[in-house]
């Protein structure tokens, strides 16, 4: 009986000695297990896409040309053709002016030229007629030399002295002829030019459009006496104003950092929203400076506008592509870290070590930054916290799916003509 109770003894003791050492093998084993643990990392995969770089601006229309058409001649107001809102071509009829001294200066410049022509004419008749009188002289000459020379002495020297005197005196009529017609003809000549201005003046008394466009304003009636724009007096006033409005310059401020990405050619996506129209158009000119106070550079594009739907006044938001880089290697901004002023990534190998490399970035969006050197599409890159990973550090891997392509639109100022048409509704209120 006490041999028994001895052995029941030894069991009860042995049990919590094993049951010690097996929790004490257990919980080592879980420190060490959780000591080789690798820590996360979030990571995203190197893809190929597209980065872009916009900037969005409001712009204003304007007409391709604004001109104040003036009358070259002062005169009353006949007769206006043309109102506020007509579409005219050029070279059509604006107005008719009546200058009444011009039709007598007009008429004294026909009588001039018939005049001029008299005298021409009665020139030309007397070269005519000193021709016929020193051919016969000369000719009369010319016979009593060769009977002196045939039979000197028959004729006597006084005979020949007095016909060779009467050859050269008709000769130098005929000359003298000659120089009267040409001033008959250079006076002609000067009837004529006169009666060509007083004729352009007289023509002028019909205002015409110097170009295509529409009539934005007008400034005179009939019976009004219209001053002619030949002087540098700024007071005088126009007929009409006349605007092109079939071409338009959509007028925009580029901001200072952005005029280095200007050219002419650059396309630019056109929006008006309030005829709902939108279109491509391109840079056609700039004014290379900027403005002092503003900053900005004045960029323009042409605008076809022959059904004049749109007006010149309206405003139009414009998209012009600063940058972009197509079908190029992107990774996640957040992925860049700035070490020894060189850009770094921190890399995951195949087995999910660390390995920091420097790479060269290309264009940057809001989102996303172009890689030219240093990485492969495919490649896996840690996503912020790099300070806590070290080289050859072993990492668990959470990949998170971001885009490959990333637009960054910068906005110089836009239109929201909602937003104003709510605004306006309220303040009516």
């Amino acid at each position: 009986m006490r041999k028994r109770t001895s052995l029941i003894l030894a069991a009860g003791m042995t049990f919590p000695v094993l049951a010690g050492i097996v929790a004490c093998n257990f919980k080592n084993q879980h420190s060490d297990s959780r000591a080789v643990e690798a820590p996360s990392a979030k990571v995203a995969a190197a893809a190929r896409g597209n980065i872009a770089h916009t900037l969005s601006l409001a712009g204003q229309f304007q007409p391709y040309q604004v001109v104040d058409v003036h009358p070259k001649v002062t005169g009353f107001m006949v007769k206006i053709n043309v109102d506020i809102g007509d579409r005219v071509r050029k070279g059509q009829t604006l107005a008719v002016l009546e200058v009444p001294e011009l039709n007598a200066q007009l008429k004294g410049t026909v009588f001039e030229i018939q005049r001029a022509k008299d005298d021409l004419l009665r020139a030309q008749n007397e070269i005519k007629r000193d021709q016929a009188i020193h051919s016969a002289l000369h000719a009369d000459y010319e016979r009593l030399l060769e009977t002196s020379k045939a039979q000197p002495g028959l004729i006597a020297q006084q005979e020949l002295d007095d016909a060779q005197s009467k050859d050269l005196s008709s000769e130098s009529q005929v000359d003298a002829a000659k120089a009267s017609a040409a001033g008959a003809q250079q006076h002609a000549e000067v009837a004529h030019t006169d009666n060509d201005r007083v004729q352009a003046l007289q023509n002028y008394t019909n205002v015409v459009a110097p170009l295509d466009g529409v009539i934005v304003w007008r400034y005179a009636d009939t019976g009004a006496l219209i001053q002619s724009g030949t002087n540098s007096n700024e007071q005088d006033i126009p007929i009409v104003r006349l605007s092109q409005s079939g071409l338009l310059r959509l007028r925009m401020p580029i901001p200072e950092n952005d005029v280095q990405f200007v050219h002419i050619g650059d396309p630019m996506q056109v929006r008006v929203d309030a005829i709902g129209r939108s279109f491509t158009g391109k840079i056609v000119r700039f004014t290379r400076d900027v403005n002092f106070e503003t900053r900005t550079m004045e960029t323009e594009i042409d605008v076809e506008n022959q059904d004049l739907s749109i007006s010149p006044g309206m405003y139009a938001n414009t998209e012009m592509q600063l940058g972009h880089a197509d079908n190029v290697v992107t990774i996640p901004v957040e992925a860049l870290v700035l070490q020894s002023n060189r850009q770094t990534v921190y890399v995951l190998d195949a087995g999910n070590r660390v390995h920091v490399r420097n790479v060269e970035v290309g264009l940057r969006g809001s989102k996303l930054a172009e890689i030219k050197t240093g990485l492969e599409s495919g490649d896996r890159v840690i996503l912020g916290g790099q300070e806590n990973y070290n080289e050859g550090e072993q990492v668990t891997p959470i990949l998170t799916q971001e885009p490959a392509s990333d637009v960054m639109r910068e906005s110089g100022g836009v239109i929201d003509m909602k937003a104003e048409e709510e605004e306006n509704n309220g303040g009516a209120k």
